[in-house]
């Protein structure tokens, strides 16, 4: 059912409730980590069959063996760039339209990620020093590529592309392959053009466990990135420590905010891109500015989901109240209502988009505008489309190159600076009795 409510409305706040960490999947991850520290790779291979289906010993996927045809029926070229025939052992066939889409996804997003780097920068001390920050990548990073109820190729692009525009060398990824251990020729094939260096036919909690403490055949990594299920995000949470991750997500959710400017067939499309990821728990917010407009947006919300092939899976968003459309007083209060659900993603589908978005608090991406629809962000914009979900927009940012990067801050006095500063050095370390802090600086004018 989807129901339409006034601002207000105490189902808002329900709606709003979603809690990142079920206690099914805390348990589960849990005991599936304890045993891959314990146990490496014998762990590893157990729950990837376990979950997974495939019982094969060798987990990591060949890059110089995957060979993809691009061009004929019989001729193509593996993504190493040499050609092969197609005829071969392992050979697949790429639609040259879909490797296109992938090759055109990767440039749009390494322009912006290289754009979006954070640069050094110094200043000058007051008596001659200098001081500032610079950015190093890190070493080894891994990436975790949903595979499941639909294989993400798009994900590849907006996590291994972010990490190559940083600097990283080592690029893990990790990916469910069912029980074949085949995993999708596309994905892998974004993979490829991305840059990652290594791949893994491993998914769920053990793909977090394996990259986190390290095997004997994948060695640990600093940070672990991408969107995952329930059980991936407690897993992430688990090894926080051990590891950085970029933030918890779990199901994916949309609000849009229309005056009803927009065609409201546009409108519930979007509302419904989103719904059809296949948990069921995914979240869909409309707030719009008048009941008869909210019930149009419904009733067509309703008519689009039969025409879906994956209609099932919206069905079960719906039978969970997980589409909510709520009747605003005018945009500005429905701007308040969005920021309170602190979306992951955010539709701006009124009149003079991006002045509303200026008061846009708690949003992990903003689309502004009619032909900004939500999927343009999640396959070829720019930014990348791993996002807080559940409320976390409220804290934490989407996913940027500089995830894959150290900061360091530099100081650099002179004489004269330390001289300038002495004295307040002193005193703060006499208040908190660390004379020895105090030393370090009188000493050197003694």
């Amino acid at each position: 059912m989807i129901r339409i409510v006034e601002t207000g409305d105490k189902r808002i706040e329900k709606f709003n409730a979603r809690p990142a960490f079920p206690e099914e999947a805390e348990k589960a991850a849990a005991e599936v980590l304890s045993a891959i520290r314990r146990e490496g790779d014998r762990a590893v291979r157990r729950y990837v069959a376990k979950f997974e289906g495939f019982k094969g010993r060798d987990l990591r996927v060949d890059l110089e063996s995957i060979r993809v045809g691009l061009a004929s029926d019989r001729v193509g070229e593996t993504l190493n760039g040499s050609k092969n025939t197609l005829k071969g052992p392992k050979t697949t066939l790429i639609d040259p339209k879909i490797a296109k889409a992938v090759e055109d996804a990767h440039r749009r997003v390494l322009k912006f990620s290289r754009a979006s780097l954070r640069k050094d920068w110094s200043m000058k001390t007051p008596r001659g020093g200098s001081e500032g920050e610079f950015f190093t990548p890190m070493d080894r990073v891994g990436v975790y590529i949903p595979g499941g109820t639909a294989p993400l190729a798009s994900t590849s692009v907006m996590t291994v592309t972010l990490a190559k525009a940083a600097g990283v060398k080592e690029i893990v990824a990790c990916t469910p392959a069912g029980k074949t251990g085949e995993v999708n020729p596309v994905l892998l094939y974004a993979l490829k053009v991305a840059g990652a260096t290594e791949i893994y036919r491993v998914g769920g909690i053990q793909a977090i466990g394996m990259m986190a403490f390290g095997t004997k055949t994948c060695r640990k990594v600093q940070k672990i990135a991408g969107p995952g299920n329930a059980f991936v995000t407690a897993a992430k949470r688990q090894v926080y420590g051990y590891v950085a991750i970029d933030q918890v997500a779990g199901p994916s959710e949309i609000a849009v905010l229309t005056d009803g400017s927009v065609d409201v067939r546009w409108i519930a499309a979007d509302l419904l891109s989103q719904a059809e990821h296949g948990s069921g728990w995914e979240k869909s917010l409309c707030v719009c500015t008048s009941r008869k407009l909210a019930e149009e947006i419904r009733d067509e919300v309703l008519r689009q989901t039969e025409t879906l092939s994956r209609k099932a899976l919206v069905q079960r968003v719906i039978d969970r109240d997980g589409i909510l459309i709520v009747v605003a007083g005018n945009v500005a209060e429905g701007l308040e209502v969005v920021n309170a659900f602190a979306p992951e993603h955010f539709e701006i589908m009124t009149k003079n988009a991006l002045k509303v978005m200026k008061g846009v608090r708690s949003a992990g991406a903003v689309f502004a505008g009619p032909w900004t629809p939500e999927s343009a962000g999640d396959f070829v914009a720019g930014p990348s489309h791993v996002l807080p979900t559940g409320g976390a927009a409220d804290m934490f940012n989407g996913l940027t190159p500089d995830d894959f990067r150290r900061r360091h801050s530099f100081v650099s006095f002179t004489e004269g600076d330390l001289r300038e500063t002495r004295a307040t050095i002193e005193a703060f370390a006499s208040v908190e009795g660390l004379d020895g802090h105090g030393r370090a600086a009188t000493i050197r004018f003694e």
